[in-house]
């Protein structure tokens, strides 16, 4: 019975990260219509930087800070050197973009680090959790968390704040929101 209960977590663990990424996707796709197949290098790149920082001696929260930023700053410039000037091109012309950006980084990032896995130590070291002779460790239990307490933020946003629901009206009907004098530029 403990063996079902450590994979049900293990399941758990695996399945909120995914949950993150397929959010990412849905809300990419919900809002400007693009299947984006370098969101996944996205997140390798912040990947690396937070893998960089902390083998430069910078505590793990400020790594994660700084690779969020990065993250943040490689969107925006990939929206306006290669999504932007796109956007009234056929969706072909933008998944064809999508993928020579994800091919772009890819091998940057190879040529750079190599093909070989790189090891990614634990960088925060909280004791497991002790449940009923099932010993879930902490890595676990901070991203089930994370993950759960980012997608309330994220649902949040999206219902309450004004540019969430500038988001949400560009997704259902982009032009009505022009017409409503939301900034379609802007908002996505």
């Amino acid at each position: 019975m403990n063996q079902f209960f450590m994979q049900f977590i293990n399941g758990l663990n695996i399945g909120s990260i995914y949950a993150l990424i397929a959010l990412g996707y849905t809300m990419v796709y919900g809002i400007a219509k693009l299947i984006n197949f370098a969101h996944g290098d996205v997140i390798m790149v912040g990947a690396y930087i937070s893998f960089i920082s902390m083998k430069f001696g910078l505590p793990w929260w400020l790594a994660v800070i700084i690779s969020i930023v990065a993250c943040a700053v490689l969107g925006v410039v990939m929206e306006k050197v290669a999504y932007k000037p796109l956007r009234n091109a056929s969706r072909i012309s933008l998944l064809i973009t999508a993928i020579g950006i994800s091919y772009l980084l890819q091998n940057l990032f190879q040529l750079i680090f190599g093909a070989n896995p790189q090891p990614y130590h634990a960088f925060i070291t909280l004791p497991a959790l002790n449940l009923g002779g099932i010993s879930i460790q902490a890595n676990y239990y901070i991203t089930f968390s994370v993950s759960v307490l980012l997608m309330i933020l994220l649902t949040l946003f999206v219902n309450k704040t004004t540019m969430g629901k500038a988001m949400r009206a560009v997704s259902e009907d982009e032009g009505a929101a022009k017409l409503m004098g939301i900034n379609v530029d802007t908002t996505i």
